[in-house]
């Protein structure tokens, strides 16, 4: 997996198609994608007309997906992934990720897709899968050549210590919430030293967040515009977006920004050909709040996973 990839939550079903081509010809090969973000179809029709136009292959590319939290019955998981690759147009994801250590009750497609965190009658119902029931029809994808990895998102240290005592195959990746403000540095070297990759979302940290009205979000002083982020990216010659990515990067953590804008869709990804000094990543390091944004409770979702 690139360290650099394209993250597709929030984008704009209309643009979709379009961003996904343009990210494909500035030099992207990474694509996170998920059923929960309801832009499937559109991202494989990027794909489709990238791979059409001769841009790349299909085997230059490296494309993601998530299980959604409804879908975590062990008879759920395979005709859910099914869907997705037929909604993608693909036979195959290069990983597919649990998006969360959450098991909800079962809606179907054709009632609301995707179905988000409410049923059919608009609440929150726990499911009865265990981690343990998805994760091994999770492995029957990878058996079965739908996926060639799968992987974890959002999970706490102790949920990845008692997955690894089952699994037959182990996660190749866990994505978390990773920014100078929610650094988990002790989830990050024990998933790195049990030789599960990282990836970075929301790597700008409120950023992401405001759009969605989250008081935390605007409580909180922009990464983008604070003193020592700028004043390093001003010290490299950089923008302070790509200091952010880079903290990260320089840390072989992978990260999966976003832009519709053709000037920074290339400076994003021009974020491997510098290094940051270590007095840069001590003062960065000083920026840590334990402040996450991304939690059910923010949206009003009683499902308390980081209690």
């Amino acid at each position: 997996m690139p360290l650099v990839g394209f993250g597709l939550w929030k984008v704009n079903n209309d643009t979709c198609a379009d961003q996904v081509y343009n990210a494909i010809k500035a030099g992207y090969r990474c694509f996170d994608g998920a059923c929960d973000y309801g832009n499937e179809v559109e991202s494989g029709q990027g794909v489709a007309r990238a791979i059409k136009d001769g841009l790349v292959k299909r085997s230059d590319l490296f494309l993601v997906s998530k299980l959604w939290n409804s879908f975590h019955d062990g008879p759920r998981v395979e005709p859910i992934c099914k869907k997705q690759l037929q909604d993608w147009g693909l036979d195959y994801f290069d990983l597919y990720i649990m998006h969360f250590p959450i098991s909800l009750k079962y809606v179907d497609p054709s009632v609301r897709y995707p179905p988000g965190f409410t049923d059919e009658n608009g609440n929150v119902t726990p499911g009865k899968a265990s981690i343990q029931e998805t994760w091994t029809a999770m492995e029957k994808l990878v058996e079965g050549g739908l996926c060639k990895s799968i992987g974890i998102s959002n999970f706490r240290g102790v949920l990845i210590m008692d997955l690894l005592r089952y699994a037959k195959i182990r996660p190749a990746t866990l994505q978390i919430e990773h920014h100078p403000y929610l650094m988990q540095e002790g989830l990050i070297k024990y998933a790195q030293d049990e030789g599960i990759a990282v990836t970075a979302y929301s790597s700008f940290g409120p950023q992401s967040f405001l759009e969605l009205d989250m008081q935390q979000a605007k409580d909180a002083p922009l990464l983008l515009e604070h003193p020592t982020i700028k004043k390093i990216a001003e010290k490299h010659g950089k923008t302070p977006a790509q200091v952010l990515l880079r903290w990260a990067t320089q840390r072989n953590v992978a990260v999966i920004p976003k832009s519709n804008n053709k000037e920074r869709l290339a400076q994003n990804l021009d974020v491997l050909g510098f290094d940051l000094k270590d007095e840069d990543m001590k003062e960065i390091k000083g920026i840590d709040r334990g402040l996450r944004f991304n939690d059910p409770l923010n949206y009003g979702v009683a499902q308390p996973i980081w209690v």
